[in-house]
């Protein structure tokens, strides 16, 4: 009884801990002041009006919007191959694979950012709505390959062979047998690519010009020039989209495992 109340409480603070600044910066969006101060002076939609009706943050969101979606369906095409061929693998060149695969998740954001303007420069991606895709869905395509792979546990590699047996080729089985059954892990493997693209900031500040500005790096260049409750509206709607984003994704996985994939 004492163990779980203790992991109880040790849960509400972790909670806690991880939603204070969102519990912190939400009510800000709606003051009617103009300082990030507490007690509120008011309540106004002021700050959401200006975000709405600025040429400042609207071009920045549907950049980020748009990168981000292309990010996602090229991260997806990507890692669910990728995710396949080392299901397939055996031995120690699958846990080598594995680890260049899933590198992006693991080495610093700031290395990979100086990278890629390093190998984007000489090619003329640096400051291109391509470049910035092209990075955004390498940082993306490991959720996606972590996803799928987490799905195809639960497939049965039988179930290729019997349509190998029955005249199919390899590809044909792949997307008539496989694909159907994985496809939760597919989509969500997409949004969480969709959600890593939409909250990068760090490669945009190397490689965006200012027609590539997504809406994180608009936040940060906002904050530094100056502190406007408008931002506290932005980072708003961030969490919203987040808060969609997971129920999608905790949607997608009731559905794998009632065995709807």
């Amino acid at each position: 009884m004492m163990a779980r109340a203790v992991t109880w409480v040790a849960g509400v603070l972790v909670a806690v801990f991880l939603l204070a600044p969102i519990v912190a910066i939400v009510p800000l969006s709606f003051s009617a002041g103009s300082f990030l101060s507490y007690p509120l002076p008011g309540l106004s939609l002021r700050w959401y009006r200006d975000f709405f009706g600025s040429d400042f943050w609207l071009p920045a969101v549907w950049n980020s919007l748009g990168i981000g979606l292309a990010a996602a369906a090229l991260a997806t095409l990507l890692g669910t191959p990728a995710a396949f061929g080392l299901w397939r693998m055996k031995g120690r060149f699958r846990t080598v694979a594995m680890g260049i695969v899933l590198a992006p998740m693991v080495v610093p954001v700031i290395v990979i950012a100086v990278a890629l303007l390093l190998a984007f420069g000489p090619i003329g991606l640096v400051a291109t709505h391509a470049g910035m895709v092209i990075a955004h869905a390498a940082l993306g395509a490991p959720f996606v390959v972590v996803t799928v792979l987490a799905s195809l546990e639960a497939f049965d590699p039988v179930q290729l062979r019997a349509a190998s047996a029955c005249g199919a080729g390899p590809l044909r089985a792949f997307f008539r047998v496989c694909l159907p059954q994985i496809a939760p892990g597919v989509v969500a493997g997409a949004v969480f690519a969709f959600a890593t693209s939409l909250d990068e900031v760090v490669v945009a500040l190397f490689i965006a010009g200012p027609a590539q500005r997504t809406l994180p790096r608009q936040m940060f260049a906002g904050l530094n020039d100056q502190i406007s409750l408008t931002t506290t509206a932005a980072a708003a709607m961030l969490v919203l989209l987040s808060v969609l984003l997971l129920a999608v994704v905790g949607w997608l996985q009731k559905r794998r495992q009632g065995g709807g994939g």
